[in-house]
């Protein structure tokens, strides 16, 4: 009688010769995935009316180990992309244009990292100097300094842009400051965690106006409270939301300082709670504080200093929030106009205005100190960093 042949192998069959490479065939581990590559974009000030030396968006490859830097790409023939904002499924990065009425769409290549322009899409107002995609990903918020307004501009699907829907002008008594104060600037828009609130940081009313956003229309509608008042002459720059407690943290520009507020989520009402000066007690020299983020576990606040040429370091109570000074860090370099996290947020990057250099140091995530790490890159009158990876 012939034998049964049977689908399933037998302990005999596993034991012979081809046996045993159809058993290590079935115990083999499945192949680890590729990691996806780092990419890093870096925007520069390019007109002479800037006094700058760039020359548009430059794209890294980045080793995340070593915070070395390899040139991809340079996408040129732009005025002043001076803030980027990469869409969250990192398909999309969008950058405004100091001095101009637009904002540009480019589609990222994953692999590659390398840009494409898509459109442009114009805001209704000058001189962009910060943008911010809702996280529904539908609409992009800018704010225009040089007109005191704050634009919200669709989304399609493919990423490109449509002209502003709304443009909003920012009201009220301009700051003591007769020459960086002399009308409404504002400098920063951010979304809260939840989406359901706008924030713009007016540097020339010493604002924090705060906005219910329509995520289905992408309406602005004042909030009861309208806006937060900060000390006269303080000039709020830039913000950030702790990652899960209540809070937003705002630097003041002209004031070199940083202030604690406590968010009631559910209305959109801010509530001081804490300001400290961004620099060290020795210093009396001149200083515009510029750029704010926040470590990923919120626990470490960092700013950057333009004339103190540092970045200053704060731990945050992780019940309250409030800040305490760690240290202030030489940026190694001079007007720190900008810095980021990496990806992984092992590093820092410090992006020096004047001196034409990115550079990195290393985070101590139990401490939130930096220590400076590896080559500064050269990249002329760097203003803006995001990532891909």
């Amino acid at each position: 009688m012939p034998r049964k042949i049977s689908s399933t192998p037998t302990r005999r069959d596993l034991l012979q010769g081809g046996g045993a490479l159809l058993a290590a065939q079935l115990v083999r581990p499945a192949a680890a995935q590729p990691k996806a590559p780092v990419f890093a974009y870096v925007g520069s000030f390019t007109t002479a009316q800037r006094y700058a030396r760039g020359d548009g968006i430059n794209v890294y490859r980045v080793d995340d180990a070593t915070a070395q830097w390899t040139h991809v790409q340079h996408v040129g023939n732009l005025v002043n992309p001076s803030l980027l904002a990469m869409r969250g499924d990192q398909r999309c990065l969008y950058s405004v244009h100091g001095d101009e009425t637009y904002v540009t769409a480019f589609s990222v290549d994953r692999q590659t990292g390398q840009l494409g322009v898509l459109n442009r899409g114009e805001t209704g107002g000058r001189n962009g100097v910060h943008l911010a995609i809702h996280p529904a990903g539908r609409f992009l918020a800018v704010a225009n300094y040089g007109t005191g307004s704050v634009s919200v501009l669709p989304l399609h699907a493919d990423g490109s842009l449509a002209d502003a829907t709304q443009v909003v002008a920012l009201q009220g008594q301009p700051g003591p400051h007769r020459v960086e104060q002399a009308a409404s600037h504002p400098h920063d828009v951010v979304f809260d965690p939840a989406g359901r609130f706008l924030v713009a940081m007016d540097k020339g009313l010493d604002r924090i106006f705060v906005f219910v956003f329509d995520a289905a229309t992408g309406k602005l509608t004042p909030t009861a409270q309208g806006s937060a008042v900060a000390r006269s002459g303080s000039g709020p720059r830039h913000a950030a939301f702790h990652p899960t407690l209540p809070v937003l943290w705002v630097l003041n520009e002209i004031g070199s300082t940083v202030v604690t507020y406590y968010w009631e989520a559910e209305r959109g009402h801010l509530r001081p709670a804490q300001i400290l000066p961004a620099l060290p007690a020795d210093y009396t020299g001149e200083n515009t504080s510029a750029e704010i983020v926040v470590s990923p576990d919120g626990r470490f606040v960092y700013c950057s200093n333009r004339g103190h040429d540092s970045v200053a370091v704060f731990s945050a109570d992780p019940a309250t929030g409030l800040l305490t000074p760690v240290e202030w860090v030489a940026s190694q370099g001079r007007t720190p106009r900008f810095i980021a996290f990496d990806p992984a947020h092992r590093f820092l990057y410090v992006a020096n205005e004047q001196s034409d250099d990115i550079v990195p140091f290393r985070v101590d995530a139990a401490t939130g100190k930096l220590t400076p790490a590896g080559q500064p890159i050269h990249n002329a009158s760097p203003v803006a960093i995001v990532f891909a990876g």
